[in-house]
């Protein structure tokens, strides 16, 4: 045997290895029942609460309810008082969990304080957190120029005069070495979405920021997940019409929350897996054209309500 022949047969190899190891992740993210069971303490073993923001309207909604159903208490945050109490007593009633609730507006910037002395004292094991990038640029007065807190690199926790809702909660975590946190980002932010820009930019910061907590605090025992759904029916997406691939709320966590273990990101239910397969295989000349996108949207006027 040459050392050319040498050389061709280890590259084979290397590239089959290679191939055969994203197959296993693939298999494991469809099937992570099979390769990820969790017990029915799973949740209640993290903390005795879970904290919700958004919690009164679709995803968030749909993930308080659950998580009360699968044995934790609730922390609703919300802006609006009169919705956070309804939806809290509709949890009590059908699960029998305790639900204590937060008025607050993520849009203003003078909220954490008072988030923060609402949360003293209770166990906190999980965090669901609907963050926007926009929003959060906007909170760090971030516009058009580049900002670094510090010339040398920080962990997240170690960057100073910084509010959000992951440094109030993320420290006891931390310290107890076990937490979950979800952060909603969107399978818009996966790669440049036309018609959607502003939205799909601030999602790739809500996947970026997560899976670099991950990587930063993983280690340490808290689990941190950026989770990117295409389709679900929701008063923010005008209740589309359920089908195939645009699930209904509860059932998009549901199946996401059984794949908490995946790892630092993956598309929350098996058919929105699928989805993201077949759209990474559209080259995105075909994507960005400008045919398709008018009719996206003559598609769209007349599928929304």
């Amino acid at each position: 045997m040459s050392f050319l022949d040498l050389i061709l047969i280890s590259v084979g190899a290397i590239v089959a290895l290679v191939y055969v190891l994203k197959f296993i992740k693939l298999v494991k993210i469809l099937f992570p029942k099979t390769w990820y069971p969790l017990s029915r303490s799973f949740f209640s073993s993290l903390g005795e609460w879970a904290v919700i923001t958004g919690g009164t309207d679709g995803i968030g909604r749909a993930y308080a309810f659950e998580l009360a159903k699968r044995g934790m208490n609730i922390v609703l945050i919300s802006r609006t008082l009169e919705k956070l109490i309804k939806v809290a007593k509709e949890i009590e009633d059908d699960t029998g969990r305790s639900v204590k609730v937060i008025a607050s507006d993520f849009t203003r910037e003078d909220i954490y304080e008072n988030i923060e002395d609402n949360l003293k004292g209770l166990d906190v094991g999980i965090l669901d957190y609907s963050l926007h990038g926009m929003t959060f640029i906007h909170k760090i007065r971030v516009n058009n120029v580049g900002m670094l807190f510090s010339p040398m690199p920080r962990r997240f926790l170690d960057v100073e005069n910084l509010d959000t809702m992951s440094k109030i909660i993320l420290p006891h975590m931390e310290k107890r070495k076990k937490g979950l946190i979800l952060n909603l980002s969107s399978g818009t932010g996966c790669f440049p979405w036309p018609l959607y820009s502003i939205y799909s930019a601030s999602k790739v910061f809500v996947d970026r920021f997560s899976r670099g907590l991950q990587s930063e605090y993983g280690y340490k025992g808290v689990t941190i997940q950026s989770i990117a759904p295409y389709g679900v029916s929701t008063p923010m997406t005008q209740n589309q019409k359920t089908n195939m691939v645009t699930k209904t709320a509860q059932d998009f966590v549901n199946e996401s929350l059984d794949r908490v273990l995946v790892g630092d990101h993956n598309h929350g239910c098996f058919s929105h897996e699928i989805l993201a397969l077949i759209i990474k295989a559209i080259p995105l000349w075909v994507l960005h054209s400008n045919v398709l996108q008018e009719k996206v949207i003559d598609y769209l006027k007349n599928k929304l309500p």
